[in-house]
């Protein structure tokens, strides 16, 4: 079983196993040409998941995790906890995603880019002060500027 994110029907992914998506990838695909890729497969059987609440929350904290979590959309999420429910392998081209899907051991296929060498728990570090944080926050609690993500290498 394939899980596939939008990259999938712009990248025109094919395989032979069984595909399955999520209701919100179609909302993303913007271009008729993958539209019509996402209804061809839909309409010979590809399957429309809608993944448990308890396994995005699952999700959401794994992402939480390595850092991903603001990377991620909420289409990402459920494609992800798509993915852990159905025991399939996620095509993605996604960075986060496949970062996310390690951390959670879900296989995954990419299309037209190289996947991932390693998974990264990143960082946030504060604009003004420097200060590092290992999990997300809107502002740093010294001084109160933004923070951004930081690589951890």
């Amino acid at each position: 079983m394939r899980v596939l994110d939008a990259s999938a029907f712009i990248g025109d992914y094919h395989t032979d196993d069984d595909t399955a998506t999520i209701p919100s990838v179609r909302e993303e695909l913007e271009d008729d040409a993958s539209g019509y890729r996402f209804d061809a497969l839909e309409g010979s059987g590809m399957r429309i998941h809608v993944p448990d609440e308890e396994t995005v929350e699952r999700v959401d904290r794994a992402a939480g995790t390595t850092g991903d979590a603001t990377e991620l959309s909420r289409t990402d999420t459920r494609l992800l906890a798509a993915a852990l429910e159905l025991d399939a392998t996620l095509v993605t081209d996604d960075y986060a995603m496949q970062n996310t899907a390690d951390a959670l051991e879900i296989d995954v296929e990419t299309i037209s880019q190289d996947g991932i060498d390693e998974r990264r728990n990143w960082t946030y570090q504060c604009q003004g002060c420097g200060r590092e944080y290992d999990d997300h926050r809107e502002r740093c609690g010294v001084c109160g500027a933004d923070l951004a993500r930081k690589n951890p290498s």
